[in-house]
């Protein structure tokens, strides 16, 4: 049993149903889900196309209201906007492109109203970390899609949050690109200390990253078990190699099969 302390945070019979709209019923998306993330955690959750991941991401955010049930970060309930402290990267290139490198990293910091001497620190901080430094002054044009969000990322760190939800960050990767960012994410999570969400079809990537995997059903998706990955903190793409690592793929798709057959409408 974990000490209050150690909660981050808490879904509670959380649901969400969409509105009907013209020609189609309401749609059953979520839920009811309970979830508890423990402070400096990485939790994977994989599940079918469709099963609401990203509606369950939406909320925790603050991006959107569950229809039921109640979410809090850090005790305080989260109603309908981003809490202080919360980063979100998605999969979709976010980076501005009129501005550099260093400048989209600054960004929110600017917004903030951060000290220029700290945002500079930061900054340099930020970018030296995701390997950045000799594209400072480039325009995301000039970059490939990894190291584009690779900018994304940095400018979600450099605001230092406590809980880093990431929906489908390395989704438009190829596989090599993919483990050698999951190691980059694996150190970034390891250095700042923060708790970490992320919604991945990857069931490889929530394997390497996670130290817990939650299961997704079918919409209404509903979680089906939360499997313990049981990998040092120190990991990185070597675990793939591990036996281990293997039979607990074989088990994420032994429980995600017949909902992704479900979801597709399958016999």
């Amino acid at each position: 049993m974990n000490a209050a302390g150690d909660i981050h945070v808490e879904l509670k019979s959380v649901t969400r149903t969409y509105a009907a709209r013209a020609g189609h019923g309401a749609i059953h998306a979520l839920g009811p889900v309970d979830l508890t993330l423990r402070r400096g955690e990485f939790v994977g959750v994989v599940g079918p196309s469709g099963c609401g991941k990203s509606s369950l991401l939406e909320i925790v955010a603050g991006l959107a209201m569950p229809s039921t049930g109640r979410v809090t970060f850090e005790g305080a309930l989260v109603e309908g906007r981003v809490p202080n402290g919360v980063g979100v990267v998605f999969q979709e290139d976010a980076s501005f492109p009129w501005l550099t490198v260093g400048d989209n990293v600054a960004f929110g910091l600017k917004r903030a109203g951060i000290d220029a001497a700290e945002i500079a620190r930061r900054v340099d901080h930020a970018i030296g970390l995701m390997g950045l430094n000799q594209f400072r002054k480039a325009y995301p044009s000039q970059l490939s899609g990894g190291m584009r969000q690779r900018v994304c990322i940095a400018r979600t760190l450099v605001l230092r949050p406590r809980l880093i939800l990431l929906d489908e960050p390395f989704g438009a990767l190829d596989q090599q690109t993919r483990l050698l960012m999951g190691e980059e994410l694996l150190r970034l999570w390891r250095d700042s200390g923060a708790t970490v969400m992320l919604i991945t079809h990857s069931l490889d990537e929530a394997a390497m990253l996670s130290d817990r995997v939650a299961v997704m059903s079918s919409r209404p998706g509903r979680f089906l078990e939360m499997l313990e990955t049981g990998w040092p903190r120190d990991r990185d793409s070597r675990i793939v190699a591990d036996p281990r690592f293997g039979r607990f793929t074989s088990r994420l798709w032994e429980l995600i099969r017949d909902e992704s057959r479900k979801a597709l409408d399958l016999p």
